[in-house]
């Protein structure tokens, strides 16, 4: 008999987070829920007359902060419950109704903009100085006038706004078929027993010795995913769709261009990333052929590229081995830091293992006003304490932001966020390599950096380019077919990962499997966060103090600045590809190394 995943409610409760401290009770989130939508009400009085005066504007703001928090807070406790056991028909009921006020809030107040939009640099300038309580929000409020081409008018903006919810329909229909519907097949594991693949087993599965297994379950995962083939390319076709409704309608040149433009980070931006990456991929295959002469395979195959290829040693450690060694691995960052890990340790911000119907992945969220949360499926492999460092990182830096900064500014900019994490895993991978004198353990080591680095940078730039080029061809007015988009995938792999791979045919699948292709311009913020990180970790190890100092304080600003300004402060300037080239350097040095101890 198969060996099937645990339900919730029999996981330990010591591995759980604890979501009451959110809500104390189900009838307290309706009581916010009843909240806002009196709130609603009120803000309808600032309509038409938000900037009328100084006094005005600030009360306007005021209240709609409110009101955002407030809803910021509902969704976050109805999004994690509904995570833990994502076949809950009660809590994607909840869940519904928080995505459905979050959207009636947007609807509500969509005026804001537009109104602000009406002062002119001077009026506002006169505002800031007349009324000092306005000076919380001179950063929103110059942001806007930045923009200020881009939007519309208070009633087109609500309209937009009232579309919200057709808006997330794509990443939600992919959210469930992914997550609940999906039921992949029964495979045979190195002992040669039955166990149910899911996703959070396919990893461990590609990471076996065991060749067999790693093809099995590799096709299996995909095979499953052909069968629905014709769904998932109409829902990626929609989402893509979606995003350049939004961006025409905000007269964008591109998709692309609207969903830099939040960050205020250039289009040159990205594209300097997939260039700069693929003029210097000769690492990466340089890496390739090691692994398939370590492998000792005449043919390398797409399910070959997870596997360690140190044979002889696994480092496996429990969830409290993994939380030591973590915190051993971030002592750099100071006392201040160390004693806010063991805090997220020891107050149930953490949920560990996998379950029955539990959201797939790992991620950091929560709401302000309350401690961050950190969802993980946690299995023993060394992957799973990386994950738990890089989770970790997001929580901590939510943790200052949150702390340091009012709400309007708490929420940091998606490009800033993979730094905090992926410093994290850099620093855990210095203080594995340093304390271990073991040969072998240290080619483990090495080839797990060189895994995480080839992960992070090498294929969400490829995934960067997948994004760029199909938002191109719906632009063009061309469908995104099953078939276009197989093609496509199977050009960007034979590219990226050069001419000693087999390119199996369910590789071209993968594009199918991968939520962050929903999230509009996301994945290229892992490379550059890598790339910034790895230029951040080499500062804090070799300036010490005043080095963690500026790291700290870069954690503290929130969004207070533009997210290029914030890490020029910090000491690494991101529009320029030289962070880029650095990292690549980096990983280069950690392929020499481990032919050296071959």
């Amino acid at each position: 008999m198969a060996r099937e995943l645990p339900l919730r409610e029999e996981i330990d409760d010591k591995f759980k987070w604890n979501l009451t401290d959110i809500y104390a009770s189900e009838e307290l989130w309706e009581d916010g829920f009843t909240k806002v939508e009196g709130l609603l009400k009120e803000v309808k009085s600032y309509q038409g007359g938000l900037t009328d005066s100084a006094d005005s504007l600030l009360a306007g703001l005021n209240l709609i902060m409110e009101i955002e928090e407030i809803v910021s807070r509902l969704y976050a406790y109805a999004h994690m419950k509904q995570d833990e056991d994502t076949n809950n028909q009660k809590y994607q009921g909840l869940y519904d109704r928080a995505q459905g006020l979050y959207n009636r809030v947007a609807s509500a107040t969509s005026f804001m903009i537009p109104e602000i939009l009406t002062l002119s640099s001077t009026q506002l300038r006169e505002y800031l100085e007349g009324n000092q309580g306005l000076q919380l929000y001179q950063h929103l409020l110059k942001n806007v006038l930045r923009q200020k081409e881009h939007y519309l008018s208070a009633r087109e903006e609500e309209i937009l706004a009232m579309a919200g919810d057709l808006a997330q329909g794509p990443g939600n229909i992919f959210g469930m078929l992914n997550n609940a519907d999906l039921v992949f097949p029964v495979i045979k594991d190195e002992n040669n027993e039955e166990v149910r693949l899911t996703h959070g087993r396919y990893i461990e599965f590609l990471r076996s010795k065991d060749r067999r297994v790693r093809k099995e379950a590799f096709t299996a995962l995909y095979n499953k995913y052909d069968e629905f083939i014709n769904t998932f390319a109409t829902v990626l076709n929609t989402s893509v769709k979606g995003h350049i409704f939004y961006s025409k309608t905000r007269k964008y040149n591109s998709a692309l261009e609207a969903a830099l433009d939040d960050d205020n980070i250039s289009v040159d931006v990205y594209d300097n990333l997939i260039k700069t990456v693929k003029d210097n991929l000769e690492p990466m295959y340089k890496y390739i052929d090691l692994r398939k002469k370590i492998l000792g395979v005449k043919q390398l195959h797409m399910y070959d590229i997870y596997t360690p290829l140190i044979s002889n040693i696994e480092i496996k450690m429990s969830f409290d081995e993994a939380k030591e060694t973590v915190k051993a691995g971030l002592q750099p960052l100071g006392e201040e830091y160390i004693s806010l890990l063991e805090k997220g340790y020891n107050s149930a911000w953490i949920d560990v293992y996998e379950n029955r119907g539990k959201r797939s992945g790992a991620y950091s969220s929560g709401c302000y006003g309350v401690h961050p949360y950190v969802l993980l499926n946690y299995t023993e492999g060394l992957d799973n304490v990386f994950t738990l460092a890089h989770e970790m990182g997001h929580a901590l830096h939510s943790y200052y932001s949150n702390k340091n900064q009012p709400y309007v500014y708490a929420n940091y900019k998606i490009f800033v966020a993979e730094v905090a994490s992926t410093l994290n895993e850099t620093l855990l991978i210095h203080h594995l390599l340093k304390k271990t004198n073991d040969k072998e353990e240290k080619k483990y080591l090495i080839n797990h950096y060189l895994e995480q680095f080839r992960g992070t940078v090498f294929r969400q730039t490829m995934f960067a380019e997948f994004e760029k080029i199909i938002h191109q061809t719906v632009e063009k007015g061309n469908p995104l077919t099953p078939q276009f988009l197989q093609e496509v995938y199977h050009k960007l792999n034979k590219t990226y990962y050069g001419s000693k791979v087999v390119l199996d045919k369910e590789i071209d699948l993968e594009w199918a499997r991968i939520p962050h292709f929903y999230y509009n311009f996301y994945v290229y913020k892992y490379a550059t966060g890598f790339s910034a990180a790895t230029a951040l970790a080499a500062k804090i190890l070799n300036e010490g103090e005043s080095a963690v100092r500026d790291y700290l304080n870069f954690l503290k600003s929130g969004d207070s600045d533009y997210p290029i300004n914030l890490l020029k402060t910090a000491g690494v300037d991101m529009s320029s590809p030289e962070p880029i080239k650095s990292a690549i350097n980096t990983f280069n040095e950690f392929v020499i190394k481990l032919e050296g101890l071959i």
